[in-house]
């Protein structure tokens, strides 16, 4: 006798296909729920709804547009008492969606309602299946200890897909063979690799762009702002761990291929264009982290600080920065003397804040500028210069006027589309590094750093 299929079931063999799990509490989780829900239903499957599929969800619906509910067969685990929740699994809905109203149970006969077991749980659950977008997304995990779960590679969904189809056979039959015949409907599917590198970085600019107003009403009511700073922070870790796996990943497959598969130049090199702008990112989600980290712990600024060579550690990291502005159409000036005095500082997160400058001070530049960087002694510290120098004068204003804080970690810029560390975090950030910002109208930006004592 076959083994009883459960729901709790399905989203543990998805956790352990998972290479970095990052925890959370159950608040933190539901927010990103509902913010993936509307990522995924706004931003992918508004694009791949035209030719039908189907989708599987716990214990709510989850869809909450009537296009995809009219055009999609969909099959709902859901409590007894549906669709009137009064429980806190209501939760798992935006805010303004807790309470599904009468205008949405007119829909209610477009997909089948069947029974949630004791055993299957209250973790939500999603998968949603068309011929040209697939994902299945789930939250795992006990109380206050949850993960987000998002997946969309084949053999994944191949693997949900046939534990979904023997939990219907177990309970009903008649709807395991309709699973079928609407899966079989669909034809060869393709998946979506777009989804797969943007879902991530989409969730996290939602959720960081909605930290300060929607999101938070009653906990702000009930929080002092220091306890909401250290949630967001929070927030702001995981989401960074989440961005990063996946571009790692396909870091390691594009490794991968350039030395097991022979292949032309223009083909190579464009895997290699890949592979810095993946890189790119998981600095800047590392910066974010590490920020993030430091606003969380709310620890003392300066801590585990070891003499380095600042001019080599600028020298070793210039080459990239050169190739990445180039692609912008940006000149880098280095200014950098011999035989300069070691300074205290942490090397490996420093080489993240100073390519996190890099990109800061650069973002919005219009092509042809250029950014100089130079380094001199100032009596008992190194004094590093980040000057710009603008095509456009006005520029560098116009950047700064529209760009705001959302929250104590991060700064965002509509017009640009730039989402970058706050001058707030910036400052933190580089004094647990050692550093001193000195940020004067016309001048750039400025960073002291301590030369390190001669024993």
């Amino acid at each position: 006798m076959k083994p009883s299929i459960t729901l709790n079931i399905i989203q543990k063999v998805l956790l352990s296909d998972c290479s970095l799990v990052n925890y959370v509490d159950d608040e933190t989780s539901r927010r990103m729920w509902w913010g993936a829900l509307e990522v995924i239903q706004k931003e992918f499957l508004s694009h791949n709804y035209q030719n039908g599929g189907l989708w599987v969800a716990s214990p709510l619906p989850a869809l909450n547009e009537k296009r995809y509910l009219e055009k999609f067969k969909g099959w709902l685990w859901a409590p007894e008492g549906f669709p009137y929740f009064k429980n806190e699994q209501s939760k798992f809905l935006p805010h303004d969606q807790s309470q599904i109203n009468n205008e949405k149970s007119i829909y209610i006969n477009n997909y089948k309602i069947l029974n949630l077991n004791l055993n299957d749980g209250l973790n939500p659950f999603l998968m949603i299946i068309t011929p040209t977008f697939q994902c299945v997304l789930t939250i795992q995990g006990s109380k206050d200890k949850k993960n987000l779960i998002m997946r969309n590679d084949e053999r994944s969904l191949r693997n949900v897909i046939e534990l979904v189809d023997l939990k219907l056979s177990q309970q009903n039959i008649e709807e395991s063979k309709n699973f079928k015949k609407q899966l079989d409907s669909l034809g060869e599917l393709k998946i979506n690799d777009k989804f797969a590198d943007n879902f991530w970085p989409c969730l996290s600019l939602k959720l960081a762009r909605s930290i300060s107003n929607t999101t938070f009403p009653t906990f702000l009511q009930e929080n002092s702002t220091k306890t909401l700073q250290i949630s967001e922070a929070k927030l702001l870790e995981a989401i960074s761990h989440e961005v990063r796996t996946p571009l790692a990943t396909i870091r390691t497959l594009i490794s991968s291929t350039l030395k097991k598969y022979a292949m032309d130049e223009s083909m190579k090199n464009r895997l290699i264009e890949i592979n810095n702008e993946c890189t790119e990112q998981i600095d800047r989600f590392g910066l974010i982290f590490n920020a993030a980290e430091l606003v969380n712990s709310n620890s003392s600024p300066i801590q585990q600080l070891t003499r380095i060579d600042l001019g080599d550690i600028l020298k070793k990291l210039s080459p990239n920065w050169f190739n990445q502005l180039k692609r912008r159409g940006i000149k880098l000036k280095i200014d950098i003397p011999d035989e300069l005095p070691e300074v205290l500082s942490n090397p490996e997160k420093l080489e993240l804040m100073l390519s996190g400058l890099i990109d800061k001070n650069t973002r919005g530049l219009k092509e042809g500028s250029i950014l100089i960087l130079e380094l001199r002694p100032a009596g008992q510290k190194l004094k590093l210069q980040l000057i710009v120098q603008s095509t456009d004068i006005g520029s560098k204003d116009n950047r700064k006027s529209d760009s705001s804080d959302i929250g104590p970690v991060l700064n965002w810029n509509p017009k640009t589309g730039s989402l970058q560390l706050s001058q707030s975090a910036t400052q933190k950030l580089l004094a647990s590094l050692g550093g001193r910002v000195a940020r004067r109208k016309n001048s750039g930006l400025t960073v002291f750093f301590p030369i390190s004592e001669i024993n």
